[in-house]
């Protein structure tokens, strides 16, 4: 009886040790994905705040319609590449929060 109690201790504190371990890697993740993010609005503020700087000191309309162009198009190349990079964080969190609770599951699997 007390082998099996022992038994039950071990497998209760490996099941503890996989959620500690998966809830620090999801605030890992998280922190890194909010970390992207805040570089990127800061990013894009710093860009408007200067694009408006450029328009505002243009004396001609054709001027002022290639400067915005431009920005469109960078802006434009900026957002999809944030999008893609936040993707594959998404991702990557995603995996590496469950990597210790799949394994904790494996391990009950097999018993």
């Amino acid at each position: 009886m007390s082998a099996n109690f022992e038994q039950i201790q071990k497998f209760g504190k490996e099941q503890i040790e996989a959620v500690q371990a998966a809830t620090s890697e999801f605030a890992k993740g998280l922190q890194a994905i909010a970390t992207e993010a805040s570089e990127y609005s800061k990013k894009s503020i710093e860009n408007g705040q200067a694009f408006v700087a450029k328009l505002s000191a243009t004396k001609q309309i054709d001027e002022a319609l290639k400067l915005q162009s431009e920005f469109t198009k960078t802006s434009y190349e900026d957002f999809i590449a944030q999008s893609t990079k936040l993707g594959e964080l998404y991702t990557n969190f995603a995996k590496q929060a469950f990597k210790p609770v799949e394994s904790a599951i494996a391990k009950v699997q097999g018993k």
